[in-house]
């Protein structure tokens, strides 16, 4: 994790410092995991159910997942693996909307499965003509009345086709985002749990990224599914995938944090090494304003992903504005950390296989997911507007 002093921070409690405490000894052992993509993938998604870290990404009952908790494990593994990094997010953001909206029947059936790691999740939102603007989604779903067993148990058809899904390909069930016609735009969309298995949905294509995770487009061709299915009420999708969203995304800036500090690191340890004439690149007045700056970044990441965090858990407040300055300053420094650390590196840092070189790959897409930074900006500003308007 590296620089842990901000666990003494006013945000934190004991039990984050413990969850430090065992997610520094259970993420040393994390390296190059072997075996085809795929495979690693499924293998960190069962380890991490096994050790209980994945119990931390869905409710407990009617407690909503710790921010705070999840921020420091995203951290602490994105710190060491990208890859495991991004197989706990996405069992947390796969299920998130069964545990915020879910009935209990469904967190029964699902959230046990993901926590334990038996079942792979997935969010299904972006669409080939739809990334950042979720409301003009085409995928649409139809009820077919009569097909059902019982009253009002009528089926739902889906049609239409995701692209750049994580965990495409692999997933056990993807969270499902359609238009079902309650009103236009945002209106109009509802949730559905998916099972991979079930007739109809497709992979259509595996998708590769610079930093390997995997990813894919899906195509449902008339996928049947029950009324049990929905989450929450019709036309409620939008809603109940921006709130998902907004619950996750302060940890993609702790992913982020994990990343800059693990650049920072590495700088630390090659320019203390290099030489440089009869001295060190450490010693070199450039090189020490340039990890100073490195520090900067990082601290003030810190503590904005500390208060977004801290300010999600303890509710009683609209922290909309706290997670998007999180996750947009977060992943624009790290992005500039990172970039630091493969110049002072050299030649090294563009070279495959080395640790620098692989961080700058894997932050390029947390400006992006979850929020492009333009949206987050316009979150920030548009929150800032309206209370401006209303004082």
């Amino acid at each position: 994790m590296g620089d842990r002093s901000f666990l003494a921070w006013p945000f934190f409690e004991p039990r984050h410092r413990e969850l430090a405490d065992k997610l520094e000894r259970w993420s040393a052992r994390l390296g190059d995991e072997e075996g085809d993509l795929d495979s690693r993938c499924r293998a960190l998604v069962g380890e991490l159910g096994a050790a209980g870290f994945l119990k931390l990404c869905v409710a407990d009952g009617d407690r909503r997942p710790d921010v705070r908790s999840l921020a420091i494990a995203r951290e602490a593994l994105a710190y060491r693996s990208g890859l495991a990094d991004f197989a706990f997010a996405m069992q947390g953001l796969g299920s998130g909307a069964i545990s915020l909206f879910g009935t209990i029947e469904q967190k029964r059936r699902w959230l046990p499965r993901v926590a334990s790691g038996e079942a792979i999740a997935a969010f299904a939102m972006t669409e080939p003509a739809c990334g950042s603007d979720a409301a003009n989604i085409q995928t649409s779903a139809m009820r077919d009345p009569g097909t059902g067993s019982g009253a009002g148990a009528d089926d739902w058809v889906l049609v239409g086709e995701k692209t750049l899904i994580s965990n495409g390909g692999i997933a056990d069930f993807y969270l499902t985002f359609a238009r079902t016609g309650e009103g236009e735009g945002a209106r109009g969309l509802s949730a559905f749990i998916v099972p991979a298995d079930a007739p109809g949905l497709r992979v259509a294509e595996r998708i590769e990224v610079i930093a390997p995770h995997p990813l894919a487009r899906l195509e449902y061709d008339k996928v049947r599914v029950p009324s049990d299915a929905l989450v929450g009420a019709p036309g409620e999708g939008f809603r109940i995938g921006m709130e998902t969203l907004n619950l996750f995304r302060v940890t993609v800036g702790a992913a982020a944090l994990g990343f800059a500090r693990r650049a920072l690191d590495e700088a630390l340890g090659f320019a203390s090494k290099r030489r440089l004439g009869t001295e060190t690149l450490a010693d070199n007045p450039v090189t020490q304003a340039k990890l100073a700056d490195m520090a900067l970044l990082i601290d003030s990441s810190a503590l904005l992903v500390a208060r977004a965090g801290w300010q999600q858990d303890i509710g009683g407040t609209d922290n909309r504005r706290a997670a998007a300055m999180a996750k947009l300053h977060s992943t624009e420094a790290a992005q500039q950390v990172i970039d630091a650390a493969v110049q002072l590196h050299g030649g090294a840092g563009v070279t495959r296989g080395v640790k620098v070189e692989e961080l700058y790959r894997e932050i390029r897409a947390l400006r992006i997911y979850e929020g492009a930074s333009e949206v987050q900006r316009q979150i920030i500003a548009k929150d800032l507007l309206k209370e401006s308007r209303s004082s």
